[in-house]
């Protein structure tokens, strides 16, 4: 049997360059490999979003439509909603009875965010309890590997220790599942910071050129640099990280025309806006297509629910005989 794979992504908005470059690369990739695992954790987004949760539904079919747009074949992968499935929340239940609150509060994603965020009230149990609904979306179907980004190791280190926890109390039961890290563990956004909406400071796979351009004009470059013909040093620039994204067979030349000074920074910011542009250009046609279809996409979720939800009713059975509440 295949192992299993899966990841989920937050239905808060539109998708973005870090997330193709993260766990979404590696499920396109791996997709012939691993029994496939792509849900929507519209649960994890009331966590940050619970006073306007009106949009998610809508941000779901939006982003579904980018998933499969991307390359995400519905017929190699079970795609489907987190609230579909009612045993995730039963499995968050009883995990929370056995997890430490030591455990997530120092937890570095929830420190860090705490600080980011400080707009939004987040000072909830269920933005506390994050990385118990993450472990419960993990074990219910005993996933065994996961394409996460260098921020979320921290919340799969809480879902091994959960999982083993549990082993340890009730008899072994669950996986303890293993991370899959991307090239591009942390995709920086304009600003230097990680790439992320809430910071406002994402390239979206919709933006047009226009806009493409001009977010990347405003990219951190050397400081050092005052004249275009300056040596430069790629290795504190932002810019250069989404080279070594895009033109990994050319990287060596494009360093030594920075640092030789060949190239100043707002035509190698052009440069790139025009390589983003264009990679996105096969994403672009397939999404057109797919606007127009949304019985398509809602099919999509329905047989995703059917299928994970056989296998969700399975490992809540199993729970609950384990801990000897059937």
């Amino acid at each position: 049997m295949k192992k299993k794979m899966l990841t989920g992504f937050r239905p808060t908005g539109r998708l973005h360059l870090g997330h193709l470059h993260g766990n979404i690369g590696n499920m396109i990739n791996y997709q012939e490999e691993y029994e496939n695992f792509f849900f929507l954790v519209d649960w994890h987004a009331l966590s940050t979003e619970y006073q306007n949760p009106k949009k998610i539904k809508s941000n779901l079919i939006d982003c579904v439509i980018d998933l499969i747009s991307l390359g995400i074949d519905p017929e190699l992968t079970y795609i489907y909603r987190q609230s579909d499935i009612p045993e995730i929340s039963e499995l968050t239940l009883y995990f929370s009875m056995i997890t430490p609150i030591s455990w997530l509060e120092r937890c570095p994603t929830y420190k860090e965010q705490l600080k980011e965020l400080k707009a939004k009230d987040l000072s909830t149990l269920g933005f506390l309890a994050y990385p118990v609904l993450m472990a419960s979306d993990i074990l219910i179907v005993n996933a065994d590997i996961i394409p996460v980004g260098e921020d979320q190791l921290p919340h799969l280190e809480i879902t091994r220790e959960i999982a083993r926890r549990f082993n340890n109390l009730y008899g072994k039961f669950f996986t303890e599942p293993k991370e899959m890290l991307s090239n591009a563990t942390r995709v920086p956004g304009i600003d230097g910071r990680k790439m992320s909406k809430s910071y406002n400071n994402a390239i979206f796979l919709s933006d047009g050129f226009d806009v493409i351009k001009k977010k990347v004009r405003k990219m951190i470059t050397d400081p050092q640099r005052i004249h275009p013909t300056d040596p430069g040093h790629p290795d504190i620039c932002n810019v250069f990280n989404f080279y070594q994204l895009y033109l990994k067979k050319r990287i060596n030349k494009i360093e030594e025309r920075c640092r030789a000074g060949e190239i100043g920074c707002t035509l190698c910011k052009d440069e790139l806006a025009d390589i983003i542009y264009n990679y996105l250009e096969k994403f672009r046609s397939r999404r057109k297509e797919l606007e127009g279809n949304v019985d398509y996409i809602y099919k999509i979720l329905e047989d995703g629910k059917n299928s994970v939800r056989e296998i969700s009713t399975k490992t809540i059975s199993a729970v609950r005989k384990k801990m000897g509440i059937s």
